[in-house]
């Protein structure tokens, strides 16, 4: 019987959970087993899931459950540097030359599990099957206002925190906004017809502001951008990859702008596609922007799990979307979960490949399964080391 084991977040401030119980009980109706473990900040209440007919085990259980589980969180795992071996869904960040992502590919090679990534959960036509963009979007441009408003005040923006519900949080940005007597800021969202960039649109629009949108037709020329710098703030909801062009370049620090605030909620200041490179570390909630520039002033907010201030909304809404791919469990030989795990084993075998050479290349005719031997995740498929020259050998 397939077993998914929802286990609970370590992460601070992250109480979001991708199964809801009433996505629970579909899924035992389906026939798959699923556990839930405790948790003093989840935000929807165990009692749930127990009512669901779920079992119930003590936090932080998972290491212990059986080694065929599939083990189910939406962060990063304790950075303890243990071996993984169990099949694991969650946000990997791993794919995209991440030094922590290094390491986690690393445990899983030493443990024989494997990686689910949800970000690279896919349809046949490469389009993720969910997606907390729509909340990303619209707490990241919360935030980066506050950031706008209190430069406004003189400041540097204070610390942020979970809200029970959006009426909340709009109720505080508005009257944070009219506090600081000046008129609405403009902005320029780029990747405004993604879920992400819906979501910083409608906040902005629910404050009153004017927004420009823009999405692939009006950056397909690759830049420079001058008319980003023309905004008093810019919402980057792009997902970065090698053809993504840079939006607002390093020299922009000391350029002539408008430009005051930046919130890159995409926030990937590791990758080496990072399209906003005048930061290069994520921002946190009690420190949720970061002063690059003086003069003129510049904050960047790149806070890396913005739907976690709107937890109860941000997870019925993922944990619907997802619902139908994790009925989809109990085959992993098809569907959104092969696409996953050769999305997996291909960033193993760059991973070997580095190992030796450096640098990912594409692996050869002759050691290529070879390769598929050292990266399947069992550490008992695992052959001997080849005898072929390493860079420089004769």
């Amino acid at each position: 019987m397939t077993h998914l084991w929802v286990r609970a977040e370590q992460r601070p401030n992250e109480q979001r959970v991708g199964l809801t119980p009433e996505g629970a009980k579909t899924l035992l109706d389906h026939g798959i087993k699923v556990t839930v473990e405790e948790s003093a900040t989840r935000a929807i209440p165990i009692v749930g899931y127990k009512h669901a007919g779920c079992d119930i085990a003590s936090e932080n259980q998972w290491p212990d459950a059986p080694d065929e589980t599939i083990i189910f969180g939406l962060k990063e795992l304790p950075a303890d540097g243990t071996p993984l071996k169990h099949k694991h869904i969650l946000f990997g960040h791993a794919y995209k030359g991440q030094p922590d992502g290094q390491t986690l590919l690393k445990r899983f090679r030493a443990g024989g599990g494997t990686l689910y990534d949800l970000e690279y959960l896919v349809d046949e036509n490469g389009r993720r099957v969910a997606a907390f963009g729509y909340w990303a979007g619209f707490a990241g441009a919360a935030v980066t206002l506050k950031a706008w408003a209190a430069q406004q005040r003189g400041e540097l923006c204070g610390s942020v925190g979970a809200y029970s519900g959006k009426d909340a949080l709009l109720g505080e940005l508005k009257a944070e906004l009219d506090a600081t007597g000046a008129p609405r800021p403009t902005a320029i969202v780029i990747g405004a017809l993604g879920r992400v960039g819906t979501g910083a649109t409608d906040l902005m629009t629910a404050m009153g502001m004017a927004v420009t949108k823009w999405d692939m037709a009006e950056t397909a020329s690759g830049g420079p951008f001058p008319e980003i710098l023309e905004h008093d703030i810019f919402i980057n909801c792009i997902l970065a990859g090698p053809q993504t062009p840079v939006f607002v370049p390093r020299e922009a620090k000391t350029a002539e702008r408008k430009l005051t605030a930046i919130g890159d909620v995409a926030c990937d200041p590791d990758s080496d596609y990072n399209p906003v490179p005048v930061y290069n570390k994520a921002t946190s909630w009690t420190e949720p922007a970061l002063r690059v520039a003086e003069d003129p002033v510049l904050d960047v907010m790149a806070i890396d799990n913005l739907p976690s201030m709107l937890p109860v909304e941000s997870s019925h809404d993922y944990a619907g979307q997802l619902l139908p791919s994790l009925a989809g469990l109990t085959d992993l030989n098809s569907g959104v979960w092969a696409r996953a795990e050769a999305t997996f084993l291909q960033h193993m075998k760059d991973l070997w490949w580095k190992s030796l050479w450096g640098q990912p290349q594409p692996l050869s005719a002759q050691s290529a399964g070879w390769a598929d031997a050292q990266t399947r995740p069992h550490p008992a498929a695992r052959a001997p080391l080849p005898e072929f020259p390493r860079p420089g050998a004769a």
